[in-house]
């Protein structure tokens, strides 16, 4: 199959493309001229240089392919100018939904995330009403993104399926958790913050498992999968960190009402400086945190043959690739890929 993907570049993206590279898929990925293709090389993809929001560069890129894989999203929680999460996660959703309709591929696989489901019921299952409380700009406009999609499916016959990850956790991670993992694991965190709050974890190659298994399964247009093999608590997942570390937990406790203000205050001097917050520690980012989320990752194992792998495994290789150098690290969040 000749497969067009977007976000190729991203975390999930190299990890997918290179599991595809396994495969008899014909990789064509659309990559911005600032992005790091040698991934791409490497796997043979042919790359398309382009961008979600220019349509023209999609649709050139998706012409004669079989598949889609729209990865690319504006996945980070603070930026100077929030246009770019509308112009990414909204605009750049249709221009590759249409392009799909466009140029009549047979399946469109959209990775959006289980934090669209907001403040639902717990657990969340594929078929829980959506809650009205998203406490981040990126799920907002994701989940506008995602009716968006669902709507061309209804209307127009868009052949979508939809993956909605949990926290996606693995090697080589620049993004949020990634970064949280590190600090943690490195010492950097003067205290433990919302430790009885629930999350969902998922391993990065069981993301990538399950779009492909998405794909190639028959007769599942429509349906919607979503992706975690372990709910467990910000204080359980900073426990695994030290164990694998071998760093000791930070022995202060913050309150959440302290950890909510440090993150108002923080995030309004990083507005001011336009810079990111200390520590990642935004209003979006603890809003996100603070509201916790259980879900029910089963649906995936039933109908993809899914099996999910430790989330302790997915730190350990989370850990390992930050090599031997301890030296701090800018923890500037990008706009970009996920």
């Amino acid at each position: 199959m000749r497969t067009f993907v977007t976000g190729g570049t991203g975390f999930i993206g190299t990890h997918l493309v290179k599991r595809l590279a396994q495969t008899d898929h014909d990789l064509v990925c659309l990559a911005r001229p600032t992005s790091d293709v040698r991934v791409l090389e490497e796997v043979g993809a042919s790359v398309i240089t382009g961008d979600v929001t220019d349509k023209d560069s999609v649709i050139q890129g998706m012409q004669g392919c079989d598949w889609v894989i729209h990865l690319a999203s504006s996945f980070v929680f603070w930026v100077p100018d929030k246009q770019v999460y509308a112009d990414v996660n909204i605009k750049g959703t249709r221009n590759v939904m249409e392009s799909a309709l466009e140029t009549g591929v047979s399946k469109v696989a959209h990775v959006s995330t289980a934090a669209v489901y907001g403040n639902a019921e717990w657990p969340i299952r594929e078929d829980t009403p959506v809650g009205p409380v998203r406490p981040s700009e990126y799920a907002r406009t994701k989940y506008t993104g995602d009716l968006m999609a669902w709507e061309l499916h209804k209307q127009n016959g868009l052949p979508l399926v939809v993956i909605y990850p949990g926290a996606v956790v693995g090697a080589n991670d620049p993004k949020a958790a990634g970064r949280y993992i590190k600090n943690m694991a490195r010492g950097r965190m003067p205290g433990q913050i919302l430790t009885d709050t629930m999350f969902f974890w998922v391993h990065v190659r069981d993301v990538c498992e399950g779009i492909l298994r998405s794909l190639e399964k028959e007769d599942n247009i429509g349906e919607k999968y979503l992706l975690t093999g372990e709910n467990l608590t910000w204080g359980e997942i900073n426990k695994l960190i030290s164990e694998i570390s071998g760093t000791r937990l930070p022995i202060l406790r913050f309150p959440d009402f302290m950890t909510a203000l440090n993150a108002l205050l923080l995030t309004a001097l990083a507005n001011l400086i336009k810079r990111p917050p200390l520590l990642d520690m935004s209003v979006d980012q603890i809003g996100t945190m603070k509201q916790g989320y259980m879900v029910d990752g089963s649906k995936a194992e039933r109908e993809l043959g899914l099996t999910y792998t430790p989330i302790r495994v997915a730190l350990e290789e989370a850990i390992a690739s930050f090599g031997e150098a301890r030296q701090p690290e800018s923890t500037r969040a990008h706009a970009g890929v996920r």
